[in-house]
C-alpha cells in the first residue's frame, strides 16, 4: 500500500481564517481515511477461521519469477493457474483439515482472481477476505460447516501464529497432525503439541524460529527467545544417530507417565510408584541412539541420568527392577559394585542376557569428566563404550539458554528404517537436524509455551 502523508498543519494554516482552518484539518483527517477504506491493506481476515479448522497450516510468498506451484495447476487448471501467479504478488496457505483424510487445501486472496479477471472455481469457499480452494466437492463440504460455525477469537499463542501466517514463510501445528507424522513417537512429544515457526534459509540450511505448547488453546504469554543458536552446538558425532539433552526427563516421558495403563505396571512389576515417578520426572537426563554395524540390533539405546544427589533414591529403584527381569526370564551375568564418591553407599551395576547368551541392556554407573558425582546409565542392546566425555548436560541454568537440544542424522535414521514414513520427504533426507528449546518464566511461574529454534541442513556429506 502506499504511504499516506498526513502534513502536520503549518504556519500559513494558523493565519486562515477560523472557518477555513477547521475545513482545513478536517480535510487533512479524512481523505487519508476515505482512502484507507476505500483501499485496505489485505490483512488474511479469514486466516483466524482458516487457522481454527487446520490440523496443518502453512504460508508461503508468492513469485512469478519461479514455476506455478503444483497445487495451483491441480486446484485452479494449468492456464487460470499462471494467470493467477502472475499477478501474485502476496501471500498464499495450503492446509491440512482436522477432520482427516481430506487433502490438500489451497488458500488464495479473494482479490486475486478479480484482479486476474478470473471467477473462482465452483466449489471455492469463501472465508472473509480469502478463498479457500478444496481438492473435492466432498472435502469442500466437510470444511463448510467447521468454517461457518462462530469461533472465539485467537488467543496466547493462536494468535502470535495468526501473526506469522501473515509473513513470508511460517508453518502452525496441531496435535492431530504431529500424531500423523510422528505416528508411536507422538507421545515422546506432549511438549509440543501446538505451535507455530517462521521459516527462513541460510546457506544450505533450512532456519526457524517460534513456539510450542503442550496445552493446546491456553492463553499464555510469548516466552522469551533462547539465546542458544542451533549452530552454536558442535555437529553429532559420527557413531550417533541421535542425541537429546534435557533438564527433566518429563520432556520425554510425560504423556506415558500420565497415562493409567503404564503407571498401573510400573507399581505392580517393578515398584516405581508417585514418589519415585516424580524423581524419575525431575532428573536431568541425555538419550543416545547409536547405530550397531552388526548383530541383531540395528541401533543401542543409551539414557544417561544426572542423578546428582538423588544417588541413594536412584540405587533403591534398581533391586525390584533386577528382580523383574529375572522373573521374565533374563539371566544377569555381571552384577559389580562401586563405590559412590564421599559415601559408602554401595551402586551396583547390572547386565543381562537372553538364554542364548544375547546381551539386551543393563545399567552402569559413570563418572563424566567434568564431575567426580556418578551419574546413572541405563543401555538397551549391547553394552556401550562409556566415555567420561559423554556427560549429560546437567543444568537448565545452562549459559545457552536451553531446556533441551536435539541433534540427530535424519538420513541414517531413515535408512535403518526408524523414522516415521509420514515426516516430510526433506526432513527424511536431511543429513542433521537441531532444535533447541527453551521456556520463559522461572521455577515459581513456568511458562505454558516453549520457545524453539532449529537449523535442517540437507545433502549427505558429513559435516
Amino acid at each position: 500500500m502506499p504511504h499516506v502523508l498526513v502534513a502536520r498543519p503549518t504556519r500559513w494554516l494558523h493565519r486562515l481564517p477560523l472557518p477555513l482552518t477547521a475545513t482545513a484539518t478536517v480535510l487533512l483527517l479524512l481523505v487519508p481515511a476515505l482512502w484507507l477504506h476505500r483501499h485496505p491493506r489485505p490483512q488474511a481476515q479469514g486466516l483466524e477461521r482458516v487457522l481454527a479448522a487446520s490440523a496443518l497450516l502453512q504460508s508461503f510468498t508468492a513469485d512469478p519469477r519461479r514455476p506455478v506451484p503444483g497445487l495451483w495447476r491441480q486446484r485452479l487448471g494449468a492456464e487460470p493457474a499462471r494467470r493467477l501467479w502472475l499477478l501474485q504478488r502476496g501471500n498464499w496457505w495450503q492446509f491440512w483439515g482436522r477432520h482427516g483424510d481430506g487433502g490438500l487445501y489451497l488458500v488464495l486472496p479473494a482479490a486475486s482472481f478479480k484482479a486476474a479477471g478470473l471467477s473462482p472455481p465452483a466449489a471455492a469457499l469463501r472465508v472473509d477476505d480469502l478463498r479457500v480452494l478444496a481438492p473435492s466437492p466432498l472435502a469442500a463440504q466437510i470444511l463448510k460447516e467447521p468454517l461457518a460455525l462462530k469461533q472465539r477469537q485467537p488467543r496466547g499463542l493462536e494468535r502470535r501464529c495468526v501473526t506469522k501466517l501473515q509473513g513470508p514463510q511460517a508453518v502452525y501445528w496441531t496435535d492431530s497432525a504431529l500424531g500423523q507424522m510422528l505416528g508411536p513417537l507422538s507421545s515422546l512429544m506432549q511438549s509440543f503439541q501446538q505451535g507455530c515457526m517462521e521459516l527462513g534459509s541460510q546457506g544450505g540450511a533450512l532456519l526457524w524460529q517460534g513456539e510450542a505448547t503442550g496445552t493446546p488453546g491456553a492463553l499464555s504469554v510469548a516466552p522469551p527467545p533462547t539465546g542458544a543458536s542451533p549452530e552454536s552446538f558442535r555437529p553429532l558425532a559420527t557413531d550417533r544417530l541421535l542425541e537429546v539433552r534435557g533438564d527433566q526427563l518429563d520432556l520425554l516421558l510425560q504423556d506415558l507417565l500420565n497415562r493409567q495403563m503404564v503407571r498401573e505396571p510400573l507399581a505392580s512389576r517393578y515398584g516405581i510408584a508417585d514418589r519415585e515417578l516424580a524423581l524419575l520426572r525431575r532428573t536431568p537426563f541425555l538419550l543416545r541412539l547409536r547405530p550397531l554395524p552388526k548383530g541383531p540390533f540395528l541401533a543401542g539405546l543409551e539414557l544417561q541420568l544426572a542423578v546428582g544427589d538423588q544417588r541413594r533414591a536412584w540405587a533403591a529403584l534398581l533391586p525390584p527392577l533386577r528382580k523383574a527381569l529375572i522373573d521374565q526370564g533374563l539371566m544377569e551375568s555381571n552384577n559389580p559394585q562401586i563405590r559412590s564418591a564421599g559415601s559408602p553407599l554401595l551402586l551396583p551395576t547390572s547386565t543381562w542376557e537372553r538364554d542364548d547368551g544375547t546381551v539386551v541392556g543393563g545399567w552402569r554407573w559413570v563418572t563424566p569428566a567434568d564431575s567426580p558425582v556418578p551419574q546413572l546409565l541405563f543401555f538397551l542392546g549391547p553394552e556401550p563404550s562409556i566415555s567420561p566425555q559423554s556427560s549429560p548436560w546437567p543444568d537448565a541454568r545452562s549459559p545457552r539458554g536451553a531446556r533441551f537440544v536435539l541433534q540427530a542424522r535424519p538420513l541414517g535414521l531413515a535408512r535403518l528404517g526408524l523414522l516415521p514414513g509420514d515426516l516430510p520427504l526433506l526432513v527424511r533426507r536431511a543429513r542433521e537436524l537441531t532444535v533447541v528449546g527453551g521456556s520463559g518464566g522461572g521455577a515459581d511461574k513456568p511458562a505454558d509455551s516453549t520457545s524453539l529454534r532449529g537449523s535442517l541442513r540437507l545433502g549427505t556429506q558429513a559435516r
